[in-house]
């Protein structure tokens, strides 16, 4: 039988690959029972679970109220009856109840870095401070060194950025961001965005020229161009950064006003039309009194 550390290391293991759960715990048990309090079973979003908790139709049950609380993020505590005398009963005869804590786990969105030069380096921190998971790939080992990316940046020589981007299950809350020293690596990991998808922003630094060149070598392998324009290439927005960390503001900027679905407009200008609609009001007013 799993014990509860397992479990817990299996939770980590599955925040740190990005793959949602939640942890059920029994927190109360009266009379006969299969399992006792503090009892662990990690569900994951797929259905797949690990632990036990008591097994059976009240297992199920469970599982079914874990899916539930992955989906909207809310913790859940019930009690079943294990006893023919509730009107809840599901037909278990062991005589007693179980009360259980149903936990989802969702993870941090996560913003992944492809390249781990200065751009990277200040877009981890802000990131970080935003409260993204922040992973770096790059195969060079001496520019993951906790002095460029201190914890908890998860720094990644290997594998490579497409094997990466390919085995990991991404969201509509992620974001993927393609900031290599070489074109070649950008457009093999952005060809792995491409074909794998889900992340909920992909973007590309670099100039005009590299990233009409990239799309257009996707393009001829067959990748469709409605595809390519959704990706944000060049990356950010023109607040006409120049140094790595005015570079990160801006493509910070670009990921939320995306993963948001805002305008991207100054706030100023909600006021400004605020006041032009009631001026135009109190004019009319005026005309009419």
């Amino acid at each position: 039988m799993i014990q509860g550390e397992v479990i817990y290391q299996l939770l980590l293991d599955a925040l740190k690959t990005g793959e949602a759960c939640a942890l059920a715990t029994i927190a109360k048990v009266t009379g006969s029972t299969p399992r006792d309090v503090g009892a662990k079973m990690l569900i994951y979003q797929d259905g797949r679970s690990a632990g036990t908790i008591g097994g059976g139709k009240f297992e199920s049950l469970v599982v079914s109220e874990a899916m539930r609380a992955i989906s909207d993020g809310k913790s859940i505590l019930k009690t079943y009856p294990l006893h023919e005398a509730s009107e809840n009963s599901f037909g278990a005869i062991c005589g007693g109840e179980v009360t259980v804590l149903i936990e989802p786990q969702p993870r941090p969105p996560l913003f992944c870095l492809v390249g781990a030069g200065h751009c990277s380096q200040a877009l981890a921190k802000l990131a970080n401070e935003c409260g993204f998971a922040v992973d770096v790939l790059d195969d060079r080992e001496e520019l993951l060194a906790p002095v460029y990316f201190p914890s908890p940046v998860l720094c990644l020589s290997n594998p490579a950025p497409e094997e990466f981007i390919k085995s990991r299950r991404w969201s509509q809350r992620d974001a993927l961001v393609l900031v290599s020293r070489n074109y070649h690596i950008d457009r093999e990991a952005l060809a792995a965005a491409l074909e794998t998808g889900g992340m909920g922003y992909v973007g590309m630094i670099g100039s005009k020229k590299k990233v009409m060149q990239v799309f257009d070598e996707l393009a001829a392998r067959g990748f469709s161009r409605e595809a390519l324009t959704e990706v944000r290439a060049p990356i950010g927005i023109d607040i006409g950064a120049d140094s790595p960390a005015e570079i990160a503001v801006s493509v910070m900027a670009e990921v939320f006003m995306v993963s948001r679905g805002t305008s991207g407009r100054p706030l100023r200008a909600s006021l400004l039309r605020s006041s032009r609609k009631e001026r135009i009001l109190s004019r009319n007013a005026a005309y009419t009194g």
